[in-house]
C-alpha cells in the first residue's frame, strides 16, 4: 500500500495505521471474501500537491483507484484523511 500511494501521489506526508484487529470480529471478516485476511482495515493520512483543486470525493476516488490491486487482495476499508500541503500546514 505504501509503495502504491507513494508512486501515485509523491506525498509530502504519508501515515498508514493498520486497524484490522479492531474489526476482526465483523461478520465479513469471518465469513466473507476477506475471511482469513489479516490486513483489511487501515487509516491513512496522505498529503499531496496532486489534491490541489480536487474535491474531497474525487480525492478519495483517486486513492481507491491507486489501491485497486489491494482491494482485490483483501483490503476491505479505508479511513482517509487527504490534504494538500497548504491544508495540512494550516492545521499544524
Amino acid at each position: 500500500m505504501r509503495e502504491a500511494l507513494t508512486a501515485a501521489f509523491a506525498p509530502q506526508k504519508l501515515e498508514i495505521l493498520d486497524e484490522s484487529s479492531r474489526h476482526a470480529h465483523h461478520v465479513a471478516m469471518t465469513r466473507g471474501p476477506e475471511a482469513g485476511a489479516t490486513e483489511t482495515h487501515f487509516r491513512v493520512l496522505l498529503v499531496s500537491r496532486l489534491f490541489e483543486g480536487v474535491s474531497r470525493v474525487n480525492r478519495s476516488r483517486m486513492v481507491h483507484d491507486a489501491l485497486g490491486y489491494e482491494f482485490g487482495s483483501g483490503l476491505h476499508a479505508l479511513a482517509l484523511t487527504l490534504r494538500t500541503p497548504e491544508e495540512d500546514a494550516a492545521l499544524s
